[in-house]
């Protein structure tokens, strides 16, 4: 099934549709709230809130101003970033185990085998290094933009034009429009 089409079976509110959605794209959301969140269960929570998101605003996609996956994957994105900044995920992080830590070094070396295993892992380390830090911080690490211009000790406008730089750079070599 493409894109389109389970786009338009999603608006029709076709039941199956759900289940194409889950099918085609739950893995990798999960990746990216996985990688925010560091803690599997609430990852999980999250992205069933992720997928009823994508299914009731779907009339909000708008295909002129962007691919459908990277819609989807920005609404995971900014929920896995809603719950850890949360007070409540904050309270909860505070009272950790340390055997918790273990898992998030696992899901780290996990992240980085998904990341290579996509075929994007090559590409990002032919960009200058400063582009490696900054989508590093900005998209696998769930950094916001003033947190990642802090780390990198740069003006926040600095920063925004240099990852979209970057991400025009990697485009270039992905050859995507």
């Amino acid at each position: 099934m493409t894109q389109d089409e389970l786009v338009t079976l999603i608006n029709k509110k076709d039941e199956q549709a759900f289940d194409y959605l889950y099918d085609m794209y739950a893995q990798s959301l999960f990746g990216v709230i996985e990688n925010i969140i560091k803690n599997k269960a609430q990852s999980e929570d999250v992205l069933q809130e992720v997928m009823v998101k994508i299914w009731r605003n779907l009339p909000q996609y708008d295909p002129e101003k962007g691919r459908f996956f990277t819609w989807i994957v920005n609404i995971a994105r900014n929920s896995a970033i809603d719950k850890y900044r949360s007070k409540a995920y904050k309270k909860e992080r505070q009272n950790l185990d340390a055997n918790n830590f273990v898992h998030s070094i696992e899901t780290h070396a996990s992240l980085n085998n998904q990341v290579n295993s996509i075929g994007i892992e090559k590409f990002i380390k032919k960009l200058k290094p400063a582009c490696n830090k900054i989508i590093d911080l900005l998209f696998f690490k769930g950094f916001t933009h003033k947190e990642a211009s802090e780390n990198l000790k740069i003006p926040l406008g600095t920063l925004k034009t240099r990852n979209r730089a970057c991400i025009h750079e990697l485009r270039n070599l992905l050859q995507v429009k």
